[in-house]
């Protein structure tokens, strides 16, 4: 045995090939040249196996799939038999053709992505054709092509596309037709609503964000665009429940026709929300301060943005002298009223009122408002 061990190689460098390709197996003995040596061959489909240094596979169909290993020969000395080398020949395969979108929008264009399985599959150009009887691949004049087998298209068409590689050119199947259409405006443009509309609300409140498309009975699929750091679902209608200053921020919509995808709404204005981490509190005003014979006391509890949808409750602060703190017992028809004022009459004693305001279902309540006194000349009311 002579020390060269030979090396097989393929030409085309692919393991994996495909029905109907070409692709050499080739012998090599380093260190060897200029010797006269023949070859011997172990493969799969070699019913005669050549004795030359390469064996050219024209047309490969499945059975040319295997292992395939040589060795040399000179006068009586043999080299070793070459490592194993695999070939493994696939049904021809057929391109995929993926879209990212199938309407371009205005000003625009879609992103289409063509490739080959098994992604190990190696040597892919890509070959893109637009509308079925068009046999004339895209230029750059009808795309802007990318890497990795991708091209961004601005002209609507039926598209499809194939893989190529080798010498002469081996091609894939074609892949499926994607129809890309050109996105058409409706004319309703979209309202976006708070329910309750209140633009600022506090952390814990609940508050819905509407996109209302009005006119004609279309249906529509809804897409919402927003920085807030939470985002929309892509529905008519986001509740926030127990909001906090994550869902802070500008929100706008549009419909997309459910009959017909390339048909869009134009965007809706942006409406903002803002939700404030500090839970308010109210201030209580009293008139008068001090009492005089027959006046009645009328108490007022004011809440930032008080056109807001706040109801008012009023309380009558109780001392409690062991705690050193007071209680609040709630006054006559004091509960939830709409209006934030609140008369008593036949007051005779000094007195102590708390209001606090609550809005919304489930209602988000205030903290209590600082104690406000009614004075008089004798003591605080004995209860």
């Amino acid at each position: 045995t002579v020390p060269n061990k030979p090396t097989v190689t393929l030409q085309p460098s692919w393991t994996q090939i495909y029905s109907g390709e070409t692709v050499t197996v080739r012998c090599e003995i380093q260190g060897g040249e200029g010797a006269q040596w023949t070859y011997e061959w172990r493969a799969a489909k070699l019913n005669t196996p050549p004795t030359s240094n390469e064996h050219r596979i024209i047309r490969a169909t499945e059975s040319d799939s295997g292992g395939y290993s040589c060795r040399g020969r000179r006068d009586y000395f043999f080299s070793e038999w070459s490592d194993i080398i695999t070939l493994t020949v696939s049904y021809k395969p057929k391109a995929k053709l993926r879209a990212d979108n199938t309407a371009v929008p205005v000003g625009g264009s879609v992103t289409l992505t063509c490739s080959v399985n098994p992604s190990s599959s190696s040597g892919w150009k890509y070959y893109w054709y637009r509308d079925e009887k068009s046999s004339e691949a895209l230029t750059t004049q009808d795309a802007v092509f990318h890497s990795n087998g991708q091209i961004s298209v601005s002209q609507e068409g039926l598209y499809r596309c194939r893989g190529g590689r080798g010498n002469p050119v081996y091609y894939t199947e074609d892949s499926q037709s994607v129809r890309i259409g050109k996105t058409v405006t409706a004319s309703n443009r979209p309202v976006v609503t708070l329910y309750p509309n209140w633009s600022e609300i506090y952390r814990g409140e609940t508050i819905t964000v509407r996109c209302e498309i009005h006119g004609g009975d279309t249906e529509w699929d809804y897409e919402w665009e927003t920085n807030s750091r939470i985002k929309a679902p892509n529905q008519n209608e986001y509740r926030i429940r127990s909001a906090s200053s994550s869902n802070s921020g500008n929100y706008r919509c549009k419909g997309r026709m459910k009959s017909s995808q390339h048909k869009t709404t134009e965007w809706s204005d942006s409406v903002t929300l803002t939700v404030s981490d500090n839970k308010p509190r109210p201030v209580l005003t009293v008139s008068p301060s001090w009492l005089s014979p027959g006046a009645s006391v009328t108490l007022n509890c004011e809440v930032e943005h008080p056109s807001a949808g706040w109801s008012f409750y009023w309380y009558k602060a109780v001392p409690d002298l062991s705690e050193k703190s007071s209680s609040y017992e709630l006054l006559p028809d004091g509960s939830g009223t709409a209006q934030d004022s609140y008369i008593i009459h036949g007051q005779t004693h000094t007195a102590g009122y708390v209001c606090r305001a609550g809005r919304g279902d489930p209602e988000y309540h205030t903290d209590h408002s600082q104690p406000k006194f009614v004075w008089s000349a004798g003591q605080f009311e004995e209860f």
